[in-house]
């Protein structure tokens, strides 16, 4: 067998310490002998030092392996400095999806009356996020200005993927922008929604406004996947994952596409950020960051059943008993892991 190469990214404060406690599973002696991980610095630090060198060449790397694993990191907020590391790659990887799916938790409670998967497909490029923004006057009759745009290109991937997404698992694809009130920009996307029914029939098709999607998704209990508008999707995922009892609780794909459509990276990383509060402290849940690694392992045909094997190892730990306090349990980071590790080799 080849061994996969996994281009890890290195992030910063409690998102660095979780990724090493993922990069443990993929040293065990059940996963290692099948990948080759190659490094790249992507703390704030390094990327300052770099003038963003790093990042680029991050991007590049992802590009000749397909698959990227990514620690949570810092975007400055001052202008002028090195910006967010995350637009860099989407933008030269062709990432123009987001994938997260909210699933029941071994011993959590839901809210609401969820407990079937809920998968966001969410649009990374585009809509609000790097808009033009500007003002006009000053006092109480000055005016905040901004231009968004969506393509095309970009709704059809989002809708493509859902749907394809869909029929993988069986769900019913739902939700939508609100199209009714904004027919010209968020209708492109139930544009493209419409004709991606009609190129996959057998999917169960059940569309709606986005503020009924919020209301609907707590009373429904099927199998549902969501396309979305980038600002849309972020705020759905955060909710979505929420309902399942932590953002700990599941990972994030960022997929990246050729010039011609198709798939051609896969980039995972938990979907919170850095926890600052929490670095050095040994509290925090790398139960996202490890099943990150075990979907990126899915996404590769030979490293699929090792995946599977890793992402069941993590929720039996949960199921078992061993819990961060995020879910209610006493464990530190590294005992979570260990759990992990030690029902993985059991396994083996």
């Amino acid at each position: 067998m080849t061994k996969c190469i996994i281009t890890v990214l290195h992030g910063d404060q409690t998102g660095e310490e979780l990724l090493v406690e993922a990069l443990r599973v993929l040293a065990s002696p059940v996963i290692s002998p099948m990948v080759t991980l190659e490094h790249v610095d992507l703390s704030l630090e390094a990327r300052r030092r770099s003038g963003n060198e790093v990042v680029h060449r991050a991007a590049r790397l992802m590009l000749a392996s397909g698959c990227g694993l990514k620690a949570a990191t810092v975007t400055p907020e001052q202008a002028g400095d090195v910006g967010s590391p995350n637009a860099i790659l989407r933008a030269e990887v062709g990432g123009d999806v987001i994938v997260r799916t909210g699933r029941r938790i071994p011993g959590v409670a839901p809210l609401g009356g969820v407990n079937a998967p809920i998968t966001v497909v969410r649009m990374a490029v585009d809509d609000a996020y790097g808009a033009k923004e500007w003002r006009e006057g000053k006092g109480a009759t000055e005016v905040a200005f901004r231009t968004t745009q969506v393509t095309r290109e970009h709704c059809r991937r989002v809708s493509e993927y859902a749907f394809r997404h869909a029929q993988r698992t069986g769900a019913t694809v739902f939700g939508g922008p609100k199209y009714t009130v904004s027919p010209i920009y968020e209708g492109m996307l139930k544009e493209e929604m419409d004709r991606s029914a009609q190129g996959h029939p057998e999917v169960p098709y059940d569309p709606q406004l986005i503020d009924a999607t919020f209301a609907l998704v707590l009373t429904r209990d099927d199998a549902l996947v969501i396309p979305a508008l980038n600002r849309d999707g972020d705020i759905l995922s955060d909710m979505v994952l929420g309902l399942y009892g932590s953002l700990a609780g599941s990972e994030s794909l960022m997929i990246g596409f050729g010039a011609d459509g198709t798939q051609n990276m896969v980039m995972a990383e938990a979907p919170h950020g850095t926890a600052p509060a929490l670095e050095g402290r040994h509290i925090a849940n790398p139960m996202a960051m490890i099943l990150a690694a075990a979907a990126l392992l899915e996404q590769v045909p030979d490293l699929a059943e090792a995946g599977k094997r890793v992402r069941a190892a993590t929720l039996a730990a949960v199921a078992h008993g061993t819990k961060t306090a995020d879910l209610g349990g006493e464990a530190r980071t590294e005992e979570f892991t260990s759990a992990v590790l030690e029902r993985l080799e059991r396994t083996s």
